[in-house]
């Protein structure tokens, strides 16, 4: 089956198919079973850090390959591809990784990015809180001065990984409003295991092995060691990471979206029904080869927002539409592989059942696909403000 029409480097040829064999030796039935088991990865994540994949956006000097964000997504989409969807890759590497390249101090980066690099360490990252949403001004969990550091409290909601996590970088407001009535945004990277910090884990449908959770902070002490960046500009610095996860989250909706047209595509030639392969049939054959021209195009535009990204231009539109193209059509492959499976597509013996949230979360996940269309009908299209 070719499932990849984009048109890359060698050097990007080489990479994906270095990781598609790294990951395809572990495969899809590993990922269920640790999964199913409640466990962790690790085997594979080690592999893959040892690897350098982890860390081949990252600088040089801090252990990493000195490549860029289009290099991290081809990492994460193969990964995903071959039935392994790592979340963590999109928290760590991406979200946390490229925040403390762009905001860190010397100290900080010294500190996490070799660990991140090479797998011994994971941060998490909380910015979502329950009655905020998807307007980050709205958040309370608030950093209180306290001397020559602050006191953070409030609470997080849908923190991913935070179990597994060393440290998580947590979105805080101030405690005073400005003089535009907002309060000033900050970010701090704190341990996992500082005094009064918590967390309770979400029941979830998501067949992952990260966990999803609520977090508490109870007078969570922090000093300005542990600021990252400038005090107050955590809104504008936090872009550094959240176009990155919009990125990498459309190159792992895509990786997930070759997977299961890929298993599709194998069962509709191999089952024969009245002496025909039911692939010969247009009723199951146009879906799908209706959903794989839609996923090459959110692999096109996921691909065009991270070289914008790489190059230094303003990626905000093109990552948040390719976050919504990749979205849709993973939700869409993997629901039709399930069809085309029929009674077989929901039994995990075939691997897609157990996708089908995952698939479904990236229309909610990073960002709404409702919050995409305000910004594309406000932004690229000119049209009045709608919230």
């Amino acid at each position: 089956m070719q499932d990849d029409l984009l048109v890359d480097t060698d050097e990007r040829r080489a990479l994906r198919e270095a990781v598609a064999k790294l990951v395809g030796a572990y495969g899809r039935s590993y990922f269920q079973e640790v999964t199913r088991s409640g466990g962790r990865p690790d085997d594979l994540w080690a592999d893959l850090g040892r690897a350098g994949y982890l860390g081949v956006h990252l600088p040089e000097e801090h252990g990493g390959g000195g490549g860029g964000l289009t290099d991290l997504a081809i990492v994460i989409e193969e990964t995903a591809a071959q039935g392994c969807p790592l979340f963590m890759l999109v928290i760590s590497p991406a979200i946390a990784g490229s925040l403390l390249v762009a905001h860190a101090s010397d100290e900080q980066k010294r500190t996490w990015l070799p660990g991140i690099a090479d797998g011994t360490k994971r941060i998490a990252f909380a910015i979502t809180e329950p009655d905020a949403g998807t307007n980050t001004h709205n958040i309370t969990t608030t950093a209180h001065p306290d001397g020559d550091g602050w006191r953070i409290r409030g609470q997080k909601y849908w923190t991913s990984g935070i179990d597994d996590a060393d440290a998580v970088i947590v979105v805080c407001r101030g405690a005073e409003a400005g003089p535009d009535g907002r309060h000033p945004i900050s970010m701090f990277l704190v341990p996992t295991d500082a005094p009064g910090l918590s967390f309770t884990r979400i029941d979830a449908a998501l067949q992952i092995p990260e966990n999803q959770f609520t977090t508490f902070f109870d007078d969570v002490r922090v000093t300005r060691d542990d600021l990252i960046g400038v005090e107050g500009a955590g809104l504008r610095q936090v872009f550094a990471g959240l176009n990155p996860e919009r990125v990498t989250a459309a190159a792992q909706a895509n990786g997930i979206a070759r997977y299961a047209l890929r298993r599709a595509a194998r069962y509709a030639a191999e089952r024969t029904v009245w002496s025909t392969p039911i692939g010969a049939h247009q009723g199951v054959a146009h879906p799908l080869a209706a959903c794989f021209v839609d996923v090459q195009l959110a692999r096109l535009m996921t691909l065009h927002a991270a070289e914008l990204t790489d190059a230094g231009a303003d990626a905000g539109s093109a990552s948040t539409v390719a976050k919504y193209a990749a979205g849709e059509a993973a939700a869409k492959a993997v629901d039709q592989a399930i069809q085309t499976h029929g009674g077989n597509g929901l039994s995990n013996e075939y691997g897609l059942a157990d996708l089908w949230f995952t698939a479904r979360m990236f229309r909610t996940a990073p960002v709404s696909r409702e919050m995409v269309l305000n910004h594309v009908a406000q932004y690229n299209l000119g049209l009045p403000k709608s919230y």
